[in-house]
């Protein structure tokens, strides 16, 4: 049960004050077997961001039970780094269980929900730019994690610098839409991102990928590339940290719409005439 809920439940008179206090403690973490897995079940209400599943390394037994706990503490449940084998085996099984299934493209993020998911349009919206196609993976990591977070994501594919013109025709869609902060994942020597950040003044958040050889492989070309930008207004993540970006992105834009909404609601509390009333 989320803040919200006990919220509502206490002031119907539904709940006690000590029910409350034994939901938001120990009752919110949620225990996966034997020392298998301690959701942390109120992260979102807490941080904004929600529980993110690795699968990397995890037994599939093991993360199959981790996903369905997380489904019935949250009723949402996000899987980053799975197998294409393990997305499959794991889908199937819980679309056959009811639930909604939504897989990223080349199948490494899995996204599972109870319910339908609501998007909040009033939150300005995310782009996401990535460089070739083997980047995609990684891009979908940060479009599933906004969607995740309630986020709309703009994205645009395969423009890397070897071929610029490819570029501005996203650049310009995506600033047509008015985003707030832009992801820009980028492999080999990651050069995309700062380009980027040249040319929007929006927050742009780098990804270096994996996606390289020789010297700088494992995208370690790409990170040292990213943090020696000579623009301003450009972060970087871990090499493959498409869930980093996404949720960076997220609160960024979560946040400027919070401050609009107080903005919007002190405007409201004056009167025609420009005077403050007492609220």
């Amino acid at each position: 049960m989320d803040l919200d809920q006990l919220l509502k439940k206490y002031s119907n008179g539904e709940i006690g004050i000590n029910e409350i206090r034994r939901e938001i403690s120990i009752e919110n973490i949620g225990y996966v077997g034997e020392n298998i897995a301690r959701l942390d079940v109120p992260r979102e209400t807490r941080k904004g961001c929600p529980e993110v599943i690795l699968a990397l390394d995890k037994q599939y037994n093991d993360l199959y039970e981790i996903t369905l706990k997380t489904l019935e503490k949250s009723g949402l449940a996000l899987i980053s780094k799975a197998s294409k084998e393990v997305s499959a085996r794991l889908s199937s099984q819980l679309e056959l269980e009811g639930y909604t299934v939504e897989m990223a493209a080349r199948g490494t993020t899995i996204l599972v929900s109870a319910h339908e998911l609501q998007f909040n349009m009033s939150i300005p919206q995310i782009g996401i730019i990535c460089a070739g196609t083997s980047d995609i993976p990684i891009a979908e990591e940060a479009r599933m994690m906004a969607k995740a977070m309630g986020c709309v994501s703009n994205t645009y594919y395969d423009v890397g610098i070897a071929g610029m013109h490819r570029l501005l025709p996203a650049l310009k869609g995506m600033m047509e839409k008015n985003v707030e902060a832009v992801v820009v994942v980028a492999g080999m020597e990651g050069a995309l991102p700062s380009v980027i950040s040249s040319l929007v003044n929006v927050p742009v958040i780098g990804v270096p990928t994996s996606i390289g050889y020789g010297m700088g492989s494992g995208g370690i070309g790409a990170l040292t590339s990213m943090l020696q930008t000579c623009t301003f207004g450009l972060a970087v993540m871990n090499i493959d940290n498409g869930i980093g970006a996404g949720a960076f992105a997220s609160l960024i834009c979560k946040r400027l719409s919070s401050s609009q909404h107080r903005k919007d609601d002190l405007l409201s509390t004056r009167t025609p005439a420009g005077k403050s009333r007492r609220i």
